[in-house]
């Protein structure tokens, strides 16, 4: 059981993202300073720089926080299934628990808000994009690991890891940059992209008409 300690410092730790990205949907990234983040909150820099390194740390806590979510149960499945189809999987059976770790730490429309102020903001964007890659990687040596070959010698993992999350990035951009968007809806945008992916790649894309 989380001590009382714990869970006041997890109770500091939430109000500052929420008041972060509070400040940073509403009047900018660039635009918002440690100090405004703290004064809202009513505790000390020291008390922000216990929790996070900079502002780019608070303003990409969630997006991380989802990554991780869905690596750590891409890690505890079980082995054997075709590794598209055991991504696509791991997505659909994390949407849910995704969704409720993000609305139990920040309301859901603030968290799709700031979807829109990370596209739309250079350096944030890079840093997102940054963080990303590093993750990439980390499921480019799982994949591998889970079908037993050498992601140095074989390409495939990291091609198919590089499609997976690029069609990721393509939906959640897509859904991010339309604003007023409901969890549902994004789940249903992000679902017909990754049904897609092997559309797009198999060829056959001549007109119909």
């Amino acid at each position: 059981m989380t001590g009382l300690r714990e869970r006041k410092k997890q109770r500091t730790r939430d109000a500052l993202i929420v008041a972060a990205h509070e400040l940073f949907v509403t009047q900018g990234y660039d635009a918002t300073t440690v100090d405004q983040i703290v004064e809202m909150v009513d505790v000390s820099q020291r008390t922000f720089f216990r929790y996070f390194a900079n502002k780019e740390e608070v303003a990409l806590f969630v997006q991380d926080m989802v990554s991780t979510i869905f690596y750590e149960a891409v890690c505890a499945g079980p082995p054997g299934e075709p590794p598209l189809e055991y991504l696509r999987g791991v997505l659909d059976d994390t949407w849910e628990a995704v969704g409720e770790a993000v609305e139990a730490l920040t309301p859901l429309d603030l968290h799709l808000k700031m979807c829109q102020v990370i596209e739309t903001t250079p350096s944030l964007l890079a840093a997102h994009l940054r963080h990303s890659l590093l993750m990439e990687e980390k499921l480019v040596r799982e994949v591998a690991r889970r079908t037993g070959v050498d992601p140095d010698q074989d390409p495939r993992p990291r091609v198919l890891v590089a499609a997976f999350v690029g069609v990721m990035r393509a939906a959640v951009r897509q859904w991010s940059m339309r604003g007023g968007v409901s969890l549902k809806a994004a789940r249903a945008l992000t679902y017909d992209y990754m049904a897609q992916l092997k559309p797009a790649v198999s060829g056959g894309w001549g007109r119909t008409d």
